[in-house]
């Protein structure tokens, strides 16, 4: 047995473990894990160990999984929802406390799971990096918090890095939640009271008020005078009422994210819903600090979902074939342009050492001139720091209807040979792609004609993201998924702005040093639905405040290739093409160009 075969076999002996342990934990042994065949069981993924041989991915592994199976056991959906803050900050540190609550419980329950989950955290903290902590706005309040909330109710030991951080916030955490801590660690089990009184005490806090003087500052903008929706506001109050706590509700469900950085990471929230097993909502919290003038009427009907749920592994396999006919007469060119770009990374991937070193690893091969003259000290040689750096490839892929026909086509073999031409030099490639449930607003257009067509709703269709190749999983594996871009019917509209923050979230929490996102698209976002409703430029601005936002203020890179349009409008980085054969040379040129940047890997 060849030893990748052997580390696959214990990777998925592993898998069946922590599957197992999820099912013991929760009670629920109809979950199953993402590989197995059954269907109709609820999926459930867990967090996948890349290294075998990792102390820090094994430790992270079992606290996740324990994790997740005790948020099953103890974690009612409908109690977390009905005592939800209003006020978008309090939301996560609720959902902090939340996941707190259910992890303490846990620890209480079983001394193995205690451990695990003081492990994990211990790693975390001692990870932590921060240059030049000076004042309180270089810690953010959810930072603190977590800190704050696992000295209290793990008594995890913080070193001298996290104590600065927490000591920043700690007084205005102890003002308000300090004196009820006794409360709450004797209602642990008592899910409606704990989360209540937490919800209370956010509300006290202090540091929440310039949020909510904010928001208040939004909404009375949105309905002044000179807002044509002011003059619908009384007729329509009940109906905005009862859709506005519906989307309270949408927009909050199982915070589990980091909002201390980027804020983006709201933009993908995965829930585990009883009624959903091929389809995971996305964007429950879409309102982005970025831009508050985007809105969303209703992200209820939202999916996110991996290719092949949308076909049957037959016609899946049928719609393959027609892509790899394709191919015929396409291949060669393009094959020829992806060699060129594997040799050029292959050759910043080779060993270099520098030699006669006074430290380092012994030089084996100097070793005859110490037998010859036993007064030659011993010769030490140490391996040179590569300028290539461990990368991963996002292709977002426009899924709209004018990309059918050859532009689809073409951008499907594309990423198809990409993604093999990268994986052998090791650069991981992740494939998605992006377009509506419906034409002309869906089940969301349906809502909002039942409530009485407010104005200016904001966002009005039902999103559909697709995962075609996930960035750990191999080429071979997902060919199949590539073909589904030519299924009749999928390509309807396409919404950027929404689409590009999914990607970027998915890259972020990815390890590899240099992450790039490269979207090709045929133009500006479309949805006549929206825009129907909203002011024309609604999607654009959209679009334009989310890439200037990773263009200016993150590390990940981001270029576009317009088909038949010019993007540079939304784009630093962009490129037109007018014929969509050029595709393929273009897709390549411009990551070549990209890996030829020296300063880019340093």
């Amino acid at each position: 047995m060849s030893l990748s075969n052997k580390d696959e076999n214990l990777k998925e002996k592993l898998r069946q473990a922590l599957s197992s342990t999820i099912k013991v934990i929760s009670d629920d042994f109809t979950i199953q894990n993402k590989d197995e065949k059954n269907k109709s069981s609820k999926k459930f993924d867990f967090f996948e160990i890349d290294n075998l041989n990792s102390k820090i991915d094994f430790i992270k592994a079992r606290a996740e999984t324990d994790s997740l199976a005790l948020k099953k056991k103890f974690s009612n959906e409908q109690i977390y929802k009905k005592n939800l803050p209003i006020n978008t900050s309090c939301r996560s540190l609720y959902s902090i406390a939340e996941k707190i609550r259910y992890e303490s419980l846990g620890g209480k329950m079983l001394k193995g799971i205690e451990k695990n989950l003081k492990d994990n955290y211990s790693q975390i903290i001692n990870l932590k990096r921060k240059d030049q902590l000076k004042t309180k706005e270089d810690v953010t309040v959810t930072e603190a918090f977590e800190l704050y909330m696992l000295k209290k109710f793990h008594n995890i030991k913080l070193n001298s890095l996290t104590e600065k951080m927490l000591s920043f916030w700690e007084k205005d955490f102890d003002n308000t939640i300090d004196k009820n801590i006794k409360y709450l660690k004797d209602n642990l089990e008592d899910q409606y009271k704990y989360s209540l009184k937490f919800s209370e005490m956010l509300k006290e806090l202090d540091i929440f008020q310039d949020d909510e003087n904010e928001e208040n500052k939004e909404d009375n903008q949105e309905n002044g005078p000179d807002n044509p929706s002011n003059e619908d506001q009384d007729s329509n109050s009940e109906d905005n009422k009862e859709q506005n706590k519906e989307e309270e509700v949408d927009t909050s469900l199982d915070a589990d994210y980091d909002i201390s950085e980027y804020k983006l990471d709201e933009q993908l929230v995965d829930t585990d819903s009883n009624k959903q097993s091929k389809e995971q909502i996305i964007q429950k919290n879409n309102n982005l600090n970025l831009n508050l003038e985007y809105k969303i009427f209703t992200n209820k009907y939202d999916e996110i979902t991996k290719a092949e749920n949308l076909e049957n592994a037959e016609d899946a396999a049928k719609l393959r074939k027609t892509l790899d006919q394709q191919l015929i007469g396409f291949q060669d060119i393009i094959t020829k342009l992806a060699n060129k770009l594997q040799r050029q990374l292959l050759a910043k991937q080779n060993r270099a050492w520098d030699f006669d070193l006074e430290e380092g690893l012994l030089d084996s091969s100097k070793l005859p001139r110490i037998i010859i003259d036993p007064y030659n000290s011993l010769s030490f040689k140490k391996e040179k720091d590569l300028d290539f750096k461990d990368t991963v490839v996002t292709l977002l892929i426009d899924n709209s209807g004018s990309m059918r026909g050859r532009p689809i086509t073409i951008a499907a073999i594309c990423a198809d040979i990409l993604s093999r031409t990268l994986e052998r030099c090791s650069v991981k490639v992740e494939i998605l792609g992006f377009t509506t449930k419906n034409w002309k607003g869906g089940q969301s257009r349906e809502v909002w004609n039942k409530n009485g067509k407010p104005k200016t709703p904001g966002r009005l269709n039902d999103l559909r993201h697709i995962i075609y190749k996930s960035a750990d999983t191999h080429w071979r594996q997902s060919k199949n998924n590539l073909g589904l871009m030519l299924k009749e019917g999928l390509l309807k509209e396409n919404i950027d702005g929404e689409a590009i923050s999914w990607a970027f979230s998915r890259l972020k929490k990815r390890k590899e040093e240099r992450k790039i996102l490269m979207v090709i698209s045929d133009g500006a976002p479309v949805d006549d639905s929206t825009l129907s409703v909203n002011s024309g430029d609604f999607l654009e601005k959209h679009l334009k405040k989310i890439v200037n936002f990773i263009e200016d203020k993150t590390d990940i890179e981001i270029l576009a290739i317009g088909i038949g349009h010019d993007v540079s409008r939304y784009y630093k980085r962009a490129i037109k093409i007018t014929d969509v054969n050029e595709l393929g040379d273009v897709m390549i040129s411009q990551l070549n160009s990209l890996f030829e940047k020296k300063e880019n890997f340093h």
